[in-house]
């Protein structure tokens, strides 16, 4: 487990099941209040990981690795879940708060920026926590990695769609110092994968 802290969160993070998904909890300093992104696997990692209240679940997307232990985490903490507008249907338990680009969640005195960035899924979404004191943090689920942005299984439109929000709303409106936290394997920044998008758009994946 690793942990970041910014000037109103702690960041703790853990790595659970077979695809090394990584999941997050974002701890509001000054309330204690969290907030977890993606119920991934291994529900009782999750619960040590977040060792106290639950406010809320946040679902990256709607594929199976990132929500396999969305309803045992519900069921033992009552945390409410939310999740892109257009993935919210395909979640094994109801949707709260369905999420669409613009809009914000809060965990106590912290607010992350939701982010749509389609391509991986219809309703994939990221969180920005933005920090006046240091690097902002952008949770990216499987649409952005080192490397790449996420599978879009051979669709060109779809690949075309993602790398343009990743684009146009991220890279575009984030400095390159932004800690990109992905759903599996290790963190990067913006400016370690900046130069490389074009080559992504190249390749086509």
């Amino acid at each position: 487990m690793a942990s970041t802290t910014t000037a109103t969160a702690t960041l703790d993070e853990a790595h659970v099941g077979e695809m090394d998904n990584v999941a997050y909890v974002v701890r509001c300093r000054g309330t204690g209040r969290r907030l977890l992104v993606d119920a991934a696997a291994e529900p009782e990692t999750l619960l040590a990981l977040v060792d106290g209240d639950l406010d809320l679940v946040v679902t990256t997307h709607r594929h199976h690795d990132h929500v396999g232990a969305l309803a045992a985490v519900v069921e033992a903490t009552g945390a409410r879940t939310a999740a892109g507008e257009d993935d919210a249907d395909h979640l094994p338990l109801p949707v709260q708060q369905r999420l669409a680009h613009g809009d914000t969640v809060r965990v106590g005195d912290v607010q992350l920026e939701v982010v749509h960035l389609r391509g991986h899924t219809p309703g994939s979404v990221a969180l920005v926590l933005r920090d006046p004191d240091g690097p902002d943090h952008v949770f990216t689920g499987d649409s952005l990695f080192p490397g790449g942005v996420g599978n879009t299984s051979g669709d060109a439109r779809a690949f075309d769609r993602l790398l343009t929000d990743v684009t146009e709303r991220l890279f575009d409106v984030l400095d390159d110092d932004t800690v990109v936290h992905p759903g599996h394997g290790a963190p990067t920044t913006l400016g370690a994968e900046r130069p490389h998008l074009a080559q992504w758009r190249e390749r086509g994946w």
